[in-house]
């Protein structure tokens, strides 16, 4: 029985020559492979031609002494996965494999003589370069590896480690070893002792200087975030949680995690939860929001009521997301191979307490088992942030869901793929007409006032290791700087006037006095009794102007290139202080103030709580401020089991607030707490909003972004 299917694809050389082409992609591009190194000489990898795969490339191409001279332009692939409904018998499955590789093959076949000799392309800084092409990357789940690699279900596809011993240390797989296995033993041993499948030829064979096994990429979003964090950690928890209490108290103690996860703060650029984690269908973005929230407040909680959780399940988790954010960086380092070894170490280490539980039956999964190889792929194709199949996916609704309702239904494929094809034309026209100066304003930038390199906040990153990717609510194209906060523009409506208002409102009496003794510690920079922490008798500070501009909100700006960002690699993060947020409760964020740079680390740094932001003049010059209430640290170490500092609300001797007025530009950054929730339940009452009220003790959250946990 035969039967036809149609193979829909753009010509893949064309659509490469439009690539390079585009105007906007000029300045971004890499022509050469390169070794980046930092300024003490430590190796750095950031983008594909940094690793160590595309210097390899280029010295192979180069042997040709006609090729000297040309641009490689390694082809980055990728794929999801393939579902086959009307047939599972062996013989269709086999036929899937075979159609899957022989199309790809097609596919690429315009390529193929660029691969060897060199053809001229146009770029778009106008100029013509010889170009020679290569198959680059493949992102790929699992289920997609398997069927590239022709492996068997459960074995790893970069290397030939046994299914029930993954982590072991074993050679890699490559295409001669294949096919020499092909040829000298019969197919069930292929199959059982190699789990390979002896009648699956890769379409890489068909292509020089190409080996999947070697070109597989690692992918973050479902290795690591779906596949380990989902699929493996968070149920075994739920399952621990069964097998220890039974099903109606776990259900109870899920449901107060559920409450927990609501009740987690508000921040820019955090999900929020309102109905916990218990939903069916998670998304990437989902996934990603819940590593936030999910593994601080189910570690926190579960060691303090009753050792529901041994301290060793906690650990994992911690472990594990450390290992995720290293990994996510946007450059990664050879001393980051240390930390990142460490923390897949500690993983491995802690994860045994699900076995010993009995709640997994093994831990030899391929997924986890990819942890193993991300330094090595790391050190190949550079950091994998650039690498992840979210890339492909964060276009599914855009490029399949959208034009599937578009459709008329029947016979959709070629309805869908014209569809894209023209809201593909409709970009390229836009960026064309851009770079013709068509489109808007294209004279030169207006300037932008930014801080000088001197001033405490800039000082406070550059003394806190570098530290500079952060995570906010929008993204800046262009420009560069290292921090900036800055007090909105609008003024509040209905909100204070004066200092006497502003006390009432946000119930400080001390605002006025706090506010004088500010303007002492500017007017008067020198005085030692600055330097020792002197009481100073306020009559001996200046009086200060009662009429004041109350503002709902700061803008902090930094350099965030590990988080989502614009071009220059700067974010946008927004740290309220308002009495109504979204028309339903008040919201008063915390923030990161420097107080002292010489001390290292987080350690340098205090975290207080925003009241108010307001601005006023003083001898013709303008303050921004703040009147914050400050928070102490409870250790000067981190906690042993959830890696975080804890801080607690600091007051006076008789219980009051411990309140001052601060320029906005010692402010670092916002910051998220986490309650150190305790024994009880939480109430189903509480709220998010509630949460910074309610709790003796805080957690401060270095997992909610990159810069966070580079700086925290």
């Amino acid at each position: 029985m035969r039967a036809e299917y149609d193979v829909w694809f753009r010509d893949p050389r064309l659509v490469i020559h439009e690539m390079l082409a585009r105007p906007d992609f000029k300045a971004d591009l890499d022509y050469t492979p390169y070794r980046d190194y930092s300024n003490d000489g430590v190796r750095q990898y950031e983008n594909l031609f940094s690793g160590d795969w595309a210097w390899e490339q280029v010295n192979m191409i180069s042997e040709d002494p006609e090729s000297h001279g040309s641009t490689f332009v390694p082809v980055i692939l990728g794929s999801d996965k393939t579902t086959v409904s009307v047939a599972t018998d062996a013989n269709f499955r086999k036929f899937r494999r075979q159609l899957f590789h022989a199309s790809l093959a097609t596919i690429l076949q315009s390529l193929k003589p660029g691969m060897t000799k060199h053809e001229v392309v146009r770029f778009g800084d106008g100029y013509h370069r010889r170009v020679i092409y290569g198959l680059g990357p493949y992102i790929a789940d699992y289920p997609e590896q398997v069927l590239l690699a022709g492996i068997v279900q459960g074995w790893c596809a970069r290397c030939l480690a046994f299914p029930d011993e993954l982590d072991d240390k074993c050679m890699q797989r490559n295409q001669r070893h294949n096919e020499t296995l092909v040829q000298e033993l019969p197919p069930g041993v292929l199959w059982d002792e190699y789990g390979l499948i002896a009648d699956v030829v890769p379409f890489t064979n068909d292509f020089p200087r190409a080996d999947i096994h070697d070109l597989i990429a690692p992918d973050i979003l479902h290795q690591l975030i779906k596949g380990t964090f989902k699929d493996h950690l968070v149920d075994w928890v739920e399952q621990y949680l069964e097998k220890t209490h039974g099903k109606a108290r776990a259900a109870q103690i899920l449901d107060d995690i559920d409450r927990r996860i609501a009740v987690s703060a508000p921040f820019a650029g955090l999900r929020r939860f309102p109905q916990g984690r218990g939903f069916k269908q998670w998304t990437g973005d989902d996934s990603k929001a819940l590593m936030k929230v999910h593994f601080f407040h189910l570690p926190v909680y579960l060691p303090a009521i009753e050792n529901h959780v041994p301290p060793d399940m906690v650990r994992a988790f911690r472990a594990f997301l450390e290992f995720c954010y290293y990994v996510r960086r946007n450059v990664i380092t050879d001393d980051d191979f240390k930390d990142m070894d460490d923390a897949l170490a500690r993983f491995h280490r802690y994860r045994q307490i699900f076995i010993n539980s009995g709640v997994s039956m093994t831990l030899s999964l391929p997924r986890q088992h990819s942890l193993v190889h991300y330094r090595y792929l790391i050190q190949r194709f550079g950091a994998p942030n650039g690498l992840c199949s979210s890339i492909t996916e964060s276009k599914h609704i855009e490029a399949v869901k959208d034009p599937w309702r578009r459709s008329s239904r029947f016979n959709a494929l070629g309805q869908m793929l014209t569809t894209n094809s023209r809201l593909d034309k409709l970009v390229a026209c836009r960026v064309d007409f851009d770079a013709r100066g068509m489109l808007g304003w294209n004279g030169p930038s207006p300037k932008t006032s930014l801080r000088p390199a001197n001033t405490p906040t800039t000082f406070a990153i550059q003394a806190l290791n570098g530290s500079q990717r952060i995570k906010a609510v929008g993204r800046i194209d262009g420009m560069e700087l290292m921090a900036e906060v800055k007090l909105a523009k609008s003024r509040a409506r209905k909100r204070a006037r004066t200092l006497p208002d502003l006390a009432r409102e946000i119930d400080t009496p001390t605002v006025i006095e706090q506010t004088r003794r500010f303007l002492f510690s500017i007017l008067h920079s020198n005085d030692p009794r600055l330097r020792y922490n002197v009481f100073i008798p306020v009559q001996e500070c200046p009086r200060a102007p009662m009429k004041i501009t109350v503002v709902n909100s700061a803008v902090s700006t930094f350099r965030a290139p590990s988080d989502n960002c614009g071009t220059g690699g700067l974010k946008r993060e927004r740290i309220q202080s308002t009495p109504s947020w979204r028309n339903e409760a008040p919201r008063v964020d915390c923030a990161l103030l420097l107080t002292d740079a010489s001390l290292p680390g987080t350690l340098a740094m205090d975290v207080v709580r925003v009241l108010a932001f307001f601005k006023f003049s003083h001898q013709g010059v303008t303050y921004e401020c703040a009147v914050v209430h400050w928070y102490q640290y409870y250790s000067n170490e981190r906690d042993d089991v959830t890696g975080m500092y804890i801080v607690q609300p600091k007051h006076n001797a008789d219980g009051s607030r411990d309140i001052s007025v601060v320029d906005v530009n010692s402010m670092v950054r916002a910051c998220h707490l986490l309650p150190v929730f305790g024994k009880d339940f939480i109430s189903e009452d509480m709220s998010c909003h509630q949460s910074y009220d309610s709790f003796d003790g805080y957690y401060i959250n270095r997992f909610i972004d990159h810069h966070a946990f580079e700086l925290l």
